[in-house]
């Protein structure tokens, strides 16, 4: 049975949907505030955590960057619960970590398809802790990116990017998969914001689009890792 963590300061909303997902077969532990959740986190981490943003100590979106710093919570899956619903907001919460973003009010039904799918997502077999490819070297559990000696910095879906190309070296991958899988299922952003985030991590690397070592694009389709 997997457990799931709910934060979520209102006392209708939370009750509702630890109820709704128990019925679901779930074993759910809910919090009022993220101090609270943080502090269960170091004692018995849940197989997926559902945040809502706007919360009385530390906001969701806080509370979701210092999840991520901790190597030990790099696949925790996170869904995010909030009534914020603009583009910008979405990024905001995807960018600093979450898999998935919910707006209120939603359906019990839709909650229990994109908890499924976020479970499904995560049991996938695991991959190699060091993925290398010419001079690169990213560490799956430590989140560290080298090239060659040198340390590259990256924001979480730079380095979620990154990995995602280099597990699937030499495979073409299209827009609409890369944004499913690093931003999440049903993301309705626009492509700018992949193509956004590729010219930020090619800075990053040393890559030039036009002269590309590293990341290819396939025009009218998408990008690749090239060995």
């Amino acid at each position: 049975m997997s457990m799931i963590y709910i934060v979520e300061d209102d006392d209708n909303i939370r009750q509702l949907v630890s109820t709704a997902l128990q019925a679901f077969g779930y074993e759910v532990t809910a919090f009022e505030n993220t101090t609270s959740c943080l502090d269960a986190l170091q004692r018995n981490a849940p197989d997926l955590l559902l945040f809502d943003i706007m919360l009385p100590d530390i906001d969701g979106i806080e509370a979701v960057k210092r999840i991520r710093k901790n190597p030990a919570f790099a696949d925790l899956p996170i869904m995010m619960l909030t009534a914020k619903d603009s583009e910008l907001d979405k990024v905001i919460g995807l960018d600093a970590g979450a898999d998935d973003y919910l707006t209120k009010p939603f359906g019990i039904l839709e909650l229990k398809a994109r908890v499924q799918a976020l479970l499904r997502r995560t049991s996938r077999s695991r991959r190699p802790a060091v993925l290398t490819g010419k001079d690169l070297r990213l560490n799956c559990d430590t989140r560290d990116v080298y090239r060659g000696e040198e340390r590259i910095e990256l924001t979480f879906k730079e380095f979620e990017l990154l990995k995602l190309l280099m597990e699937n070296t030499d495979r073409v991958m299209s827009r609409a998969e890369l944004l499913n899988l690093v931003w999440g299922i049903d993301f309705e952003g626009e492509t700018r914001t992949l193509d956004m985030h590729i010219r930020t991590l090619r800075q990053k690397l040393g890559d030039d689009a036009e002269n590309p070592r590293y990341i290819h694009t396939v025009r009218g389709v998408g990008y690749r890792f090239c060995e």
